[in-house]
């Protein structure tokens, strides 16, 4: 097998690592790539091409990580991961952690880790490397790894729920949710919500966003009903997808453009969390990016005329 061959077999495993170090699309595709050339720059042949690749995209990715934190930190309002349509790795051995660590509410925590910690959780806790592969990727030793990782796993375990709703029930749940939503039933809606639901946005000052986060079941659902029925007569659609391995929908603009996501965490029944992603730099690997701006200001002269 070529060497371009061996990086090919492994470029799922390298892109879903730095994914979720990154939670950047972007990024982590340019983290693979950098990886590919220090690979195919090599003078010697690795004894073990997997972890050679594995420890190569987590230093870079770390690397990024540490770049990426200080633009992060003055980021306008809430911060959010590039959603993700489908994670290319999988390993059925491991199918839990994986669905688990690659949901937004999973990203968002990691984002309270320390560079290393997150690359120690996302390799040892999540696709399962010894520590000897993780101490030769991060550049530290055993112990100091265990450290890490025990740190990790204790900031993890505090800040979420480890209920799996099941499948077929959480997809049933978003469909009800969003037929109800086009057909403005508050009520509808309200009784899908948890009484403590929360509905945020991502904008990245690019795009309208909520200036804070919307709290409550009857405010949510009043907020969404309201607006869902005046998309539909500005001729946007809403398309079911998956995202970062959640029940969730694209908002598309009359033309077919992306003008925002939503994504659903659901525990016991009910919707938790609602995570919308309107930042146009975020959903460009989505597909042609629309207008959120021009979409608001139709909506509210729709909403006027209706009103009127």
């Amino acid at each position: 097998m070529t060497p371009a061959e061996e990086f090919e077999e492994l470029r799922a495993l390298l892109f879903s690592i730095a994914y979720r170090i990154l939670g950047s699309v972007a990024e982590a595709e340019d983290a693979v790539q950098e990886t590919w050339l220090r690979y195919e720059s090599s003078p010697t042949k690795p004894a073990s091409t997997k972890a050679f690749l594995s420890a190569v995209v987590t230093r870079v990715s770390i690397d990024v990580l540490r770049s990426a934190r200080v633009r992060r930190e003055k980021y306008v309002g809430q911060w959010f991961p590039e959603p993700l349509l489908t994670d290319p790795y999988e390993d059925p051995a491991r199918s839990a952690e994986l669905a688990d660590s690659v949901s937004m509410a999973a990203l968002v925590l990691l984002e309270r880790l320390s560079p290393l910690e997150r690359a120690v959780f996302v390799l040892r806790e999540v696709f399962g490397f010894g520590f000897p592969e993780v101490a030769s990727a991060v550049g530290r030793s055993e112990a100091a790894c265990r450290q890490l990782a025990v740190r990790a796993r204790r900031h993890m375990d505090l800040g979420r729920s480890r209920f799996q709703a099941d499948r077929r029930e959480r997809d049933e749940l978003a469909a009800r949710f969003f037929d109800a939503l086009r057909d403005g039933d508050i009520d509808g809606v309200r009784e899908l919500l948890a009484a403590d639901v929360q509905l945020v946005g991502d904008g990245g000052g690019k795009a309208p966003a909520l200036a804070r986060s919307v709290v409550g079941a009857d405010n949510v659902a009043r907020l969404l009903a309201s607006m869902f029925p005046v998309l539909a007569r500005i001729e946007a659609s809403v398309e079911l997808r998956e995202l970062n391995g959640q029940p969730g929908a694209i908002l598309r603009d009359r033309d077919g453009k992306v003008v925002s996501t939503f994504a659903l965490d659901t525990l016991d029944g009910r919707i938790q969390t609602i995570r919308s992603v309107l930042n146009p730099d975020k959903l460009g690997h989505l597909g042609p990016v629309g207008d959120a701006w021009a979409i608001t200001r139709e909506l509210q002269q729709t909403r006027r005329r209706l009103e009127g």
